[in-house]
């Protein structure tokens, strides 16, 4: 028997929108230093007068701040179905903006470039074999006090990386040789 529990999104409302604007994110976007979520254009609008987030004032950057954000596909999922017909009124709304500047929308010319044309030959790209997976964001803490810790305790990687993967990068930081990665272990919290 599935138990199915239906919560107000006002419960969630916290979770889910911009701490700077106050909506509901758009284009949600992630401080990869502190993983804290705002709207694109709000954190880039603030990262133009300041180099930390708006909401723990940890420094991102202190002269490229905007290379330390980064899309986050995940939330702005959870958000787009959560919140009825907003992904519908947020396209609306950009390609109004568009239309009245005599411009065309970007996400339109990008979904016509996404449809094959049948003159040319699909081809592979081996160039980036990740770059267009999921990625997640990933806290590493050392709970050992005879190690030392790592620079950055947040990293970015591909959804696809593996413990093992994650063993070796610790391995190489922390124990500095990757041969070494059998004697790193992980727990989840």
């Amino acid at each position: 028997m599935t138990m199915e529990r239906r919560i107000k999104l006002k419960t969630l409302n916290s979770h889910i929108t911009c701490k700077i604007c106050r909506g509901y994110f758009i284009d949600a976007t992630t401080v990869t230093e502190c993983l804290h979520t705002f709207c694109k254009s709000c954190l880039v609008k603030h990262l133009e007068e300041n180099n930390t987030c708006p909401t723990c004032n940890i420094v991102i950057h202190q002269s490229h701040p905007l290379q330390y954000i980064s899309f986050d596909r995940t939330m702005q999922d959870i958000v787009y179905k959560l919140v009825p017909d907003l992904q519908d009124n947020e396209l609306k709304r950009e390609r109004d903006f568009y239309r009245a500047r005599g411009l065309p929308c970007p996400k339109d010319t990008a979904l016509a470039a996404d449809k094959p044309t049948g003159d040319e030959p699909e081809q592979p790209d081996n160039t980036d074999c990740h770059r267009k997976d999921e990625q997640v964001n990933v806290c590493l803490e050392c709970i050992s006090t005879s190690l030392r810790t790592l620079k950055r305790s947040f990293i970015r990687c591909s959804a696809q990386a593996t413990i093992t993967h994650l063993k070796k990068f610790v391995a190489k930081k922390v124990l500095n040789g990757i041969d070494q990665y059998r004697e790193v272990s992980f727990r989840l919290l």
